[in-house]
């Protein structure tokens, strides 16, 4: 049986912490042209904003920069955070990626093949867990947080 529904402080209070404690997400892109293309990713979100680093040649980075939008997705299906978001290459600070490293668990800068940053900024948030919490999934709008 599914737990009462969350309220909208709560759920927002939920999406944060896992926005700070979890490593890994579903990044969704899409060519110019409409092909989709999905790749898991790890991401260290920096208060405002998730930073991800992927090969510079990649399809998804090819995608991202030609498009600047993106769809991600976090946790499981019966716990899902929906993120519809900007996005922007960055150049790594010394503090961006080490802080990706740090959270990571890697870092993309030794690597041999070139890596391109990304600045995801959340424009529309999501989140729910059963049917119950359908009714006021939305958290975020134009990129403010509700309540």
């Amino acid at each position: 049986m599914a737990e009462p529904p969350r309220s909208l402080p709560q759920r927002i209070a939920d999406t944060r912490a896992r926005l700070e404690a979890d490593e890994d997400i579903w990044v969704a892109s899409a060519s110019p042209d409409g092909v989709p293309y999905m790749v898991p990713l790890s991401f260290w979100w920096d208060g405002t904003a998730l930073i991800i680093a992927n090969p510079a040649k990649s399809p998804t980075s090819r995608n991202l920069e030609a498009t600047g939008r993106t769809r991600v997705g976090l946790g499981l299906t019966r716990d899902v955070v929906i993120i519809e978001a900007t996005v922007v290459r960055v150049e790594p600070t010394t503090e961006l990626g080490d802080s990706f490293a740090a959270k990571a668990g890697f870092d993309p800068r030794q690597d041999t093949e070139p890596y391109a940053y990304f600045r995801i900024t959340p424009q529309r948030i999501q989140a729910w867990r059963e049917a119950n919490e359908l009714t006021g999934r939305t958290l975020m709008r134009r990129g403010a947080w509700l309540g």
